[in-house]
């Protein structure tokens, strides 16, 4: 079969090691000699569905045929396996036209950078629905979005890590940033399941910072050379640098996000600014608004809880069902009702929306129920969209010391919801 698609113009065939020990020498003699007659060349491939181990002695048993080259393809469990691979492709990439993938998700890093550390090249599916190993994706993909054949030495790398992080939008959203402002950089969808593996990768690759989501966010703390004051007091960093001593900094943009839309649109310093929701998201809005001089409310289905962060950041709590008699300059949703796959789509009943304004952080649909509630009564708005944009810009800013490209992130960011809406 090889021989009939060499002889029907193939430029490459790919015998696996286990038919090339099995043939007999006679065999495999006359194989090769008919590809040198027709001008194919020979790859010679080790496959392992399971794991990553073992590359070198794969590589050993391949280059005993003497192919064109060697295809060695494990599958990666952790984001560590990567190492292996590039490793093997730097050991290997100066002898022989070498090939080296780890297959699934946590393989992506690479499927991408495996040509930047001397692989002959790798693979990609034509279309979505196509691929042909775990963890695939289309040629489009490695082109427009990692920007593949530009990719040398030089080429900074960032990943936003997380699990699940497949859906993120950070690796396009950065990525295009980075192609407009003409950095030198790529960002790569780091999934892991362990702090321990993501550190391993950002040490050893190296990696020049990280996004990172929870619960992440708060485990990262301890490693941290230093941090800047917001993350000290919320007790979250979700950005990480690592200086040029190979240490890691660490910083909180989700603040940003956060503070900056409404910096845009009111003077925060006295405004009264009521917070649904006490988790995660709702730290850095109340510490972030506070710092501001803003005087916030925390609200929460749970009020032991509203109570004891607004304690922790110096604001204020309010009862649920006390909201309706208020009135604020602005509202903000942190909880996740309205997004897509949640059932409970208001976080508020219709007599309690009381403010000028109305931000909700969630983001997938781009219009939630709150904020069409809001639009049919005049108010004004703000969209998770946005949020997500400005704590990206202040990430952009962190890593690369140049202003972000607000627009273009903004612009990249709504085409891709507005496809999946």
């Amino acid at each position: 079969m090889l021989t009939k698609a060499a002889e029907a113009g193939c430029a490459l065939v790919d015998l696996e090691v286990e038919s090339a020990e099995e043939a007999k020498a006679a065999q495999l003699a006359r194989f090769k000699a008919g590809l040198r007659a027709v001008g194919t060349a020979l790859l010679v491939s080790y496959h392992d569905f399971s794991r990553t181990k073992g590359l070198e002695q794969a590589a050993k048993r391949i280059e005993a045929f003497e192919p064109d080259f060697v295809k060695v393809v494990s599958t990666a469990r952790t984001l560590a396996d990567n190492l292996a691979v590039l490793k093997l492709i730097e050991d290997h990439s100066l002898a022989s036209h070498v090939v080296g993938i780890a297959m699934g998700e946590e393989g992506l890093v690479s499927r991408v950078l495996g040509p930047r550390a001397g692989a002959a090249f790798t693979f990609a599916s034509p279309d979505d629905g196509a691929e042909t190993a775990p963890g695939q994706v289309t040629a489009r993909t490695m082109v427009e979005l990692y920007r593949l054949d530009q990719l040398d030495q030089a080429t900074r790398i960032f990943g936003v890590a997380g699990n699940p992080i497949g859906h993120s939008l950070s690796p396009l959203m950065h990525n295009m940033a980075f192609k407009r402002e003409s950095v030198n950089a790529v960002m790569l969808p780091l999934k892991t399941k362990s702090l321990d593996d993501l550190l391993t990768l950002v040490r050893e690759l190296p990696l020049g910072g990280v996004a990172v989501t929870m619960p992440l966010k708060q485990e990262v703390l301890p490693h941290l050379a230093n941090m800047d004051p917001l993350t000290a007091k919320i007790g979250a960093c979700n950005t990480l640098r690592t200086g040029a001593d190979g240490k890691i900094y660490g910083f909180n943009t989700d603040v940003a996000g956060v503070v900056r839309p409404l910096e845009k649109r009111m003077r925060l310093k006295g405004a009264r600014i009521a917070v649904l929701g006490a988790g995660g998201a709702a730290r850095a809005a109340v510490f972030g608004l506070v710092e501001q001089g803003a005087e916030v409310f925390v609200i929460n289905r749970t009020h032991e809880k509203a109570v004891a962060l607004a304690r922790k950041a110096h604001a204020k709590s309010l009862k649920q069902d006390q909201l309706a008699k208020n009135k604020f300059d602005a509202l903000i949703n942190t909880t996740p009702c309205g997004m897509a796959g949640i059932k409970q789509a208001m976080p508020i009943k219709e007599n309690e929306l009381n403010a000028s304004l109305v931000f909700d952080m969630v983001y997938n649909p781009l219009d939630t129920p709150l904020l069409k509630l809001a639009h049919s009564r005049g108010l004004a708005v703000i969209s998770g969209m946005e949020m997500f944009v400005q704590q990206g810009a202040r990430q952009f800013e962190i890593w690369t010391g140049k202003p972000a490209p607000e627009a273009e992130m903004m612009r990249v960011v709504e085409l891709a919801l507005r496809r999946k809406s």
